[in-house]
């Protein structure tokens, strides 16, 4: 093993997690100087394979991420629910028929309705025991339609598919192959359906998979040209066809920053945020047209997750500070939360770990589940965790509702 090599992956890799050397010393038990020998490759004798385990599970990565530049794709660390494993059966077994009688078209908007509330309020629980029957009927509706509502039936069955979609993305790398397929069944469906509003949502769906598969400028590429080839349709739509566009830009926009952190792609993901900034003035109000909660406090809100996401957290919380508590205010617990979680994440970036706590506890506030079931903010809980000396009652609390030992 080259010393000097895996010194610099670490110091890599605790500066993604934003530890000082003081921090990462504390938690493999060493002090500071031993923390600065070992990332500049001085421990001749070290590292010893215990101290690259030890060192990788605080790190939160892989041991190969350590051993070689090569990084392997994640493994799945979480066990899917029960009433999600419900929503992927459904996903499978859908279109092979039913003897149930068909459902009627009103019936099931009131659902997908009320599901669509349910995720926007983070109830996942709840969501996922809906789902499965609405994907059934949905799709038994298709099939079964008179043809005069068979382009209305598939709009719906599209506008399911994505709730799916956005549903299982919440749970992470295990739910990421089937929430691509729900993606392009999505899309399918809105293609045939014509009509240009669910094509430009369930494109952002492709695109969000495409993120989730790894292939982050495949996503960017698919949603700024699905931008451009709706761009003279949408606006025609009003409220509801502008927020698409929108959020089709915003889509762009966070997979580019999904990507390394240079300054091409800094200036590709804010020139698609600037292009969202556009359609949000043309609208003119943040509204909750097709479920988007599209608007000038969303665009900003995109602003700071992607500069989140670009590890820059010093800019991610100057940005925010153009939003005042009454737009935050109007938007729906879902996209509050993750306001607040990423500030939190933007907290530890900068070293701010009693900052991080408290956004933390706001969002836990706002929306538990969103905390608590999402593998991703869990793992933000973890590193507040280890990141604080002397933790308090809140935040170990919180922990412990996240199943991490405090």
């Amino acid at each position: 093993m080259e010393a000097g090599r895996i010194g610099r992956r670490i110091a890599y890799w605790r500066e993604r997690r934003g530890l000082t050397q003081t921090d990462f010393g504390r938690l493999m038990g060493q002090a500071k100087r031993w923390v600065q020998d070992i990332e500049g490759g001085k421990r001749q004798n070290d590292p010893r394979l215990s101290v690259l385990l030890r060192a990788a599970e605080v790190l939160r990565v892989p041991l190969e991420y350590l051993l070689s530049d090569n990084r392997p794709a994640p493994t799945p660390d979480m066990t899917t629910p029960p009433e999600v494993l419900r929503v992927l059966d459904a996903l499978h077994l859908a279109g092979t028929g039913s003897d149930v009688p068909v459902p009627p078209m009103a019936g099931l908007r009131r659902r997908l309705v009320y599901c669509c509330e349910a995720f926007q309020a983070c109830h996942y629980t709840s969501l996922g025991r809906e789902l499965p029957g609405l994907i059934r009927g949905a799709e038994q509706l298709v099939y079964d339609s008179p043809a005069n509502r068979g382009a209305a039936a598939r709009a719906l069955l599209s506008r399911v598919y994505q709730l799916t979609t956005s549903y299982l993305h919440k749970y992470g790398p295990p739910t990421a192959t089937p929430a691509a397929l729900a993606a392009d069944r999505a899309l399918n469906s809105a293609e045939l359906s014509g009509d240009p509003v669910q094509v430009g949502a369930a494109a952002r769906r492709v695109a969000k998979s495409l993120v989730y598969q790894n292939r982050p400028e495949t996503a960017a590429d698919f949603a700024s040209g699905y931008a451009r080839r709706l761009a003279s349709e949408l606006p025609g739509r009003g409220a509801v066809g502008l927020s698409t566009l929108g959020m089709l830009y915003l889509s762009a926009a966070l997979a580019v920053s999904s990507r390394e952190r240079t300054i091409d792609h800094v200036r590709t993901a804010s020139g698609f945020i600037d292009e969202a900034a556009e359609v949000a003035r043309r609208q003119g109000a943040d509204l909750n047209e097709d479920w988007t909660m599209f608007g000038r406090t969303n665009v900003t809100l995109h602003r700071v997750d992607m500069l989140v996401r670009f590890e820059d957290g010093w800019s991610a919380l100057e940005a925010a500070k153009a939003l005042t508590p009454e737009s935050i205010s109007t938007l729906k617990p879902e996209r509050r939360a993750r306001f607040h979680l990423s500030k939190a994440h933007a907290g530890l970036l900068t070293r701010q770990k009693e900052q991080a706590a408290d956004e933390l506890l706001l969002a836990h506030a706002l929306a538990p589940e969103e905390v608590e079931r999402r593998p991703r903010n869990t793992a933000l809980v973890k590193d507040t965790l280890r990141v604080t000396a002397i933790p308090d009652s809140r935040l170990r609390a919180l922990a412990g509702r996240c199943g991490l030992r405090a």
